[in-house]
């Protein structure tokens, strides 16, 4: 019995204490946010103030970073969105000759690391004078997020009953009018799934951004979180918290925003019956 309980008890210390460990960055960071003295030791403000938010909200910079990061974000979810579904379609439909191929090279994209890439993306940059350029670099991270969303997507797809399409078929409609009016309707909480993960992964890159714009003044709020980061140690821990805090509020009001899709799952209902 004892033996028993020891096995049950366990797992659940182990998880209580891997839940401490990232509880207690972010009651820093919430903390930090709100204590016009902050320091890098995690302690409960003697007065909490919203100084370090205004302060933030305040400078036009920190502003135009949240603006461009959200048009690159929101760009390349949407585009990876739209491609991915239409590239997903004769996949997870037709007989395709070299569909089993063709799905092995995007699984393979979706583990090769953007750093593997840099160098020759960077090379056809500034071959084709394409640097520091938004819209550039938003549909180069549309590229890359692109394998990632189609295999997704493709298997959100497979799940739709073909019986759907055939009936809309019958009553004389398209093959685009049943992408779009039957298909995609049904692939909601995958759509939002991948769209989710898309502007996650977008919104939190840096490496991308650092190295495909040149001009400060471009810079997404993924590059410009590092000002705070002083030339001589001194960081700017108050800051540095309010603007972790307002960085997050995108992605957490995305996902509450498509919870309430994804919640539904796929629901067909009666429609493949009689």
């Amino acid at each position: 019995m004892n033996r028993f309980r020891l096995e049950k008890t366990v797992p659940y210390i182990v998880l209580s204490l891997i839940g401490i460990l990232f509880l207690l960055p972010l009651l820093w960071v919430i903390f930090a946010s709100f204590d016009a003295n902050a320091k890098q030791a995690l302690s409960m403000p003697s007065s909490f103030t919203l100084t370090n938010f205004s302060a933030i909200l305040s400078d036009p910079a920190n502003i135009r970073a949240f603006i461009i990061g959200l048009f690159l974000s929101i760009g390349q979810a949407t585009l990876v969105v739209i491609v991915g579904v239409l590239a997903a379609y004769p996949l997870s439909r037709y007989a395709l000759k070299y569909k089993k191929p063709f799905m092995f090279s995007i699984l393979f994209m979706t583990s090769l690391p953007i750093t593997a890439v840099m160098v020759p993306v960077y090379q056809l940059f500034m071959f084709l004078n394409l640097q520091d350029s938004l819209v550039a670099t938003m549909l180069f991270l549309t590229a890359s997020g692109l394998p990632y969303g189609i295999w997704m997507l493709k298997n959100f797809m497979d799940a739709v009953p073909l019986e759907l399409e055939e009936s809309a078929w019958v009553d004389g409609a398209s093959i685009w009018t049943c992408l779009r009016k039957v298909v995609a309707p049904l692939m909601v909480p995958g759509i939002c799934t991948v769209a989710i993960f898309t502007f996650s992964m977008s919104w939190g890159n840096f490496f991308v951004p650092y190295i495909l714009i040149q001009s400060p003044d471009k810079f997404p709020a993924s590059v410009t979180i590092y000002q705070f980061f002083g030339t001589y140690g001194m960081v700017e821990y108050g800051k540095l918290a309010a603007f972790s805090v307002i960085y997050t509020m995108p992605a957490v009001i995305l996902y509450l925003f498509s919870q309430k899709f994804m919640s539904k799952g796929f629901s067909f209902g009666g429609a493949t019956k009689g």
